[in-house]
């Protein structure tokens, strides 16, 4: 049985993300000395909330109810 290479010191190593990479992807940078912080997003705005949506949602899911007691009471594992 052969042993593996050694890595060789100017590859990558093969457990750092891309996210590591480079001096914003590092651990150490937390934003502070760049005026910005890499982990913060500006404020989004929520749009309108969409009650035609929500409704046929949740009228989705009560039809799915009557269905599956339907299939219960013909089953016969729901008992009147």
């Amino acid at each position: 049985m052969t042993t593996p290479p050694a890595p060789s010191p100017h590859a990558p190593s093969p457990h750092d993300s891309d996210a590591m990479a480079g001096p914003h992807g590092s651990t150490d940078d937390h934003g502070e000395s760049h005026g910005h912080d890499d982990h913060a997003h500006a404020a989004t705005a929520l749009g309108p909330l969409d009650t035609g949506a929500w409704a046929g949602g949740l009228g989705g899911i009560l039809l799915g109810f009557v269905v599956a007691i339907a299939l219960g009471l013909a089953g016969g594992s729901i008992h009147l």
